[in-house]
This record gives C-alpha cells, structure tokens and sequence, in this order.
C-alpha cells in the first residue's frame, strides 16, 4: 500500500511463511471449517492496518469470496488431496507431477482470493495504544467463531493465540 502498510497478499504470505503458523491455520480449518484466506484477512486487518474487525466484517468478506472459494478453491483442493493417493492410476510420479500443478494452480486462485479480500481495508480504527497481536488475536477470534457458528475451543484458542505470536 502507498503508505508502507503491506497489502494483504504480502502480509498473508509473510505470515504463512512464519514457522508453525500453516500447521496452525489448517488445524483451524479443519475444527472450524474455515477458510485460511479469510483467517489471514482479518490478522492483517488487526495487526497491520489496526482495524478493530466485527461479526459484519467476517461476513462481508465471506459474502465477497464465498463463490470463488467453493467453486474454485475448495475442488482444486479436493482434487489435489485426491490425487496424493488415488484414483488409480495415483499415486505414481506421473500423477504426482499432475499434483504439483494442480497445486501451483490452487496457490494462484488463493492469491486471487486474497487480493480481492484486500479490498475490504475500511473500518473503524483500534485505539492508538493497542496492541498488534492482540488486535490481529481478536480478529482471528472472530473469524473462527463465525465459520464454526459457536465459541472458540480451548485448543482453538491456544491456536489462534499461537498465530498473533507470529505477526
């Protein structure tokens, strides 16, 4: 961004990049059905822009993404999983190979997702004094009690405490 706030893409592959943080956000995904895009959409809506995020916001970015994910993201995913252990003739190196494609084109159509998530970087802004981590903690929160409709679990929580450490 023009002022030296990373654009999302940026912020979510830095993030990501960070040592246990994909190991967390897919253990998110998987208790809470939820999508990692929009996990790290709202830890850059906290941390880097310190926007305070509400149960409207998750859901403008969910109704923003929602079709591209399912239609798009969620069967190059499945198919990829797939093919790490059938239809035969998978797994082989042929198929392996297919893999590798397929996921290099998941990756683009995640960062396709991000970048029209990072349209949404209006909001009210955190108090002056807020923390980064805890700011980028109570968004991620939010996300996740949205996409599991119920509050976190312990173990949830201690995940999503685990990626505001990161940024």
């Amino acid at each position: 961004m023009a002022d030296g706030t990373p654009t999302l893409k940026d912020f979510a592959l830095a993030l990501y990049a960070r040592e246990g943080v994909p190991p967390a956000c897919l253990t998110l995904q998987e208790s809470a059905g939820l999508d990692v895009n929009i996990l790290l959409f709202a830890a850059w809506r906290g941390a880097a822009l310190r926007l305070e995020i509400g149960a409207a916001d998750i859901a403008a970015a969910r109704a923003l993404v929602a079709e591209w994910h399912g239609e798009v993201v969620r069967p190059l995913r499945a198919i990829r999983r797939r093919l790490k252990t059938g239809p035969h003739p998978a797994p082989d190196a042929r198929t392996a190979k297919l893999r590798a494609e397929v996921q290099a084109i998941e990756i683009a159509a995640e960062i396709i997702e991000l970048e029209e998530l990072g349209t949404l970087a209006n909001g009210p802004p955190a108090p002056p004094d807020a923390n980064a981590a805890a700011l980028a903690f109570a968004a991620m929160a939010q996300a996740v009690e949205a996409f599991a409709g119920r509050s976190l679990t312990s173990e949830e929580e201690a995940t999503v405490r685990r990626i505001a450490s990161a940024v």
